[in-house]
């Protein structure tokens, strides 16, 4: 362990060029703007700088003082850069208007149900909740309002079921495009089992989110409930189609 301590900090370029390697990382992931791997590039980042303060420690130690001066100034750049583009990026996206609804039409020839509630504000209904008091008799889905537009929630009703896991995919309905595919598997997901033949209500503890879209743009979309088990293979349990709007960022 000591040896390779000696060996990342005993050269003060080392991290210097490790963190600059993390940075250009970070970069290109924004450009590719996948989530997984902006995350993913963030923590890396986050480790880079995590190496310039122990190195500019290790240095000041060794009484390195130009070599910790120098460090210390990439450490101090990374962190003022960092806070420069998060206000850059926030001020664009607040400026630009998502588009992706604008020439969507809502088709008139299928069912297309409307979310519980009023999406403005806080709502009457409220998933795995006494809040929400519909029954079901039978496999079913409802989809809810969360407190703004393009934030939503839902209850599932099932039958019997081995322990697993429910989540949604959701499509918009006439290009078929998938909504949200990076986190809404993850903020959808409700664990579930039901050992008995009686109908059992599951929901969300908080809200997912649908980023394509603005406020005001209602378009159509399929919501389907896919179920993991826990030992098999997913498959979908049911679906609906709703008219919905993105969230305003």
């Amino acid at each position: 362990m000591t040896k390779i301590f000696k060996y990342c900090f005993d050269k003060w370029w080392r991290p210097l060029i490790f963190f600059g390697l993390t940075t250009l990382f970070f970069g290109i992931s924004e450009i590719i703007q996948n989530h997984k791997l902006i995350d993913f590039a963030f923590y890396l980042f986050a480790f880079g700088l995590l190496g310039l303060l122990i190195s500019t420690v290790y240095q000041l130690t060794k009484k390195k003082w130009l070599f910790a001066f120098l460090t210390i100034m990439a450490f101090g750049l990374g962190i003022i850069g960092f806070f420069l583009l998060s206000i850059a990026q926030f001020w664009i996206t607040q400026s630009m208007p998502d588009r992706y609804a604008d020439s969507l039409k809502i088709p008139d020839n299928i069912e297309i149900n409307e979310p519980k509630g009023d999406g403005d504000g806080f709502y009457n209904y409220q998933p795995d909740t006494t809040k929400s008091n519909i029954e079901a008799k039978e496999l079913d889905f409802e989809l809810f309002h969360s407190f703004q537009p393009g934030l939503y929630e839902y209850e599932i009703w099932l039958g019997k079921i081995d322990s697993g896991t429910v989540f949604l995919k959701v499509y918009e309905i006439t290009k078929n495009d998938r909504l949200s595919k990076d986190r809404l598997t993850n903020r959808s997901s409700i664990r579930v089992e039901n050992s008995t033949d009686e109908i059992k209500k599951f929901g969300t503890q908080d809200h997912f989110t649908i980023y394509e879209g603005d406020w005001g743009k209602p378009y159509a979309a399929r919501f389907e409930v896919w179920y993991q088990p826990d030992k098999g293979k997913e498959r979908k349990l049911t679906e609906k189609n709703y008219k919905i709007e993105g969230w305003q960022r």
